[in-house]
């Protein structure tokens, strides 16, 4: 199983497996690193300018894989736990600790090697599951009932500020 930096697990034994399309491609499947970045990496630009811009990978005559691209990002933008699919509920203006958290599948840089940052969204249990066991990103698992009682915390406050309480009701005049 591949390991972070310090040597704890992160779930997963091949991290190409969960990421999707890198960050840099466009939708005109150019790669926007090698424009917006040019001078990180000069020969890179280089050659991608050479072909005007478009990414390897996408390309059907290639043999390129998301792997052998040296700028490789893919960071999961879906706003629930990969694991066991607890949903996101942030409250606006409450600096309460967030459900899901960030998880790395693989690094940037890890030591001498150069690597790729693949990131997924794990509820903060599972997170800790995955990282302090043997857990793994694929097992089949419920959220957690500290979990689900967080979100339905939150999901109760939510509604209780969507319902109607008239200026009366809320504030007291003192005439009774």
């Amino acid at each position: 199983m591949e390991k972070t930096p310090q040597g704890t697990p992160v779930g997963v034994d091949d991290p190409y497996e969960f990421a999707g399309v890198c960050d840099y491609l466009t939708g005109e499947g150019t790669c926007r690193y090698a424009v917006d970045h040019y001078g990180h990496d000069p020969e890179f630009a280089r050659k991608r300018a050479a072909d005007d811009y478009e990414c390897p990978v996408i390309d059907p005559e290639s043999d390129w894989s998301w792997a052998d691209c040296p700028h490789f990002r893919s960071r999961n933008r879906d706003r629930e736990c990969v694991r066991c699919g607890l949903a996101e509920k942030r409250m606006a203006h409450d600096d309460e600790r967030p459900l899901l958290e960030e998880h790395h599948l693989s690094y940037a840089h890890t030591g001498e090697t150069l690597s790729h940052e693949i990131t997924i969204y794990l509820c903060r249990w599972c997170h800790a599951k995955v990282h302090d066991s043997w857990a793994r990103i694929t097992d089949d698992a419920a959220p957690d009932a500290a979990a689900i009682a967080a979100l339905e915390g939150r999901r109760s406050r939510e509604q209780s500020e969507l319902g109607f309480e008239s200026a009366a009701e809320r504030y007291e005049t003192g005439d009774e």
